[in-house]
């Protein structure tokens, strides 16, 4: 089956304040989806926040659907950006996942849990709502862990036996569950210990299982070296 990308605007922008118009609508917009959710938003509160009409939006925007996949779309860049930008390539593959984890915890988290819970809740029933565009929208979220556990694969430092969908969906799983634990329940984390805590618990499933044996090997190897000196 072949997926959909977003729906193109309806106009796009042809000068700094039509450019302007957008961002305004978007941010509004995020604002919206976040405190009403997908079925409870509405154009016409997007509109009245900026004080424009409604037709205002729609120039811009074809439908609610429309605007709400490029608000979730415009985050997830937000996200891919920030994760692209500061994750260290050179570090052990275990460093950089666990960088992975926290900044997606973090930022899923940094602008409350009303878009958080938008999120989880379209991905959960597969984006019905916001179409197929949703679902491409998900791919292209998921891509830098995928870029990171195939790097890690031909490295020797991730598992090759296992299928690359199957770890990704290892990792994500346990986040979604975190996420929806403090959406649910309104309670804080400690996103950093959170983080850590997640990858010690991830990270020998994900491990080639012949780097744990070399490391057991050298770390004999080191015993029976300083046994020798005594």
């Amino acid at each position: 089956m072949s997926t959909l990308a977003p729906a193109p605007q309806r106009r796009s922008p042809a000068g700094p304040k039509a450019e302007q118009r957008v961002r305004d609508i978007l941010r509004a917009g995020r604002e919206v989806f976040a405190e009403r959710g997908y079925e409870r938003a509405t154009t016409t509160e997007v509109a009245q926040r900026l004080g424009v009409s409604e037709a205002t939006v729609f120039t811009y925007f074809r439908s609610k659907r429309e605007l709400c996949v490029r608000v979730i779309q415009d985050w997830y860049d937000e996200i891919i950006a920030a994760i692209e930008a500061g994750l260290p390539r050179e570090a052990p593959v275990r460093e950089q996942l666990e960088f992975v984890v926290l900044t997606h915890l973090r930022l899923f988290l940094v602008q409350g849990t009303g878009l958080c819970a938008l999120v989880l809740s379209e991905g959960r029933t597969k984006g019905q709502d916001l179409g197929e565009g949703f679902v491409e929208l998900q791919r292209r979220y998921t891509a830098p862990l995928m870029d990171l556990l195939a790097r890690g694969q031909q490295a020797g430092e991730v598992r090759s036996d296992i299928p690359l969908r199957l770890l990704r969906s290892l990792v994500f799983g346990p986040m979604e569950h975190m996420l929806w634990e403090v959406v649910i329940t309104g309670r804080q984390m400690d996103v950093a210990q959170s983080a850590r805590d997640l990858v010690a618990l991830l990270w020998p499933a994900l491990q080639a299982p012949d780097r744990e044996l070399q490391r057991l090997r050298r770390l004999r190897e080191d015993v029976q070296a300083a046994l020798a000196r005594q």
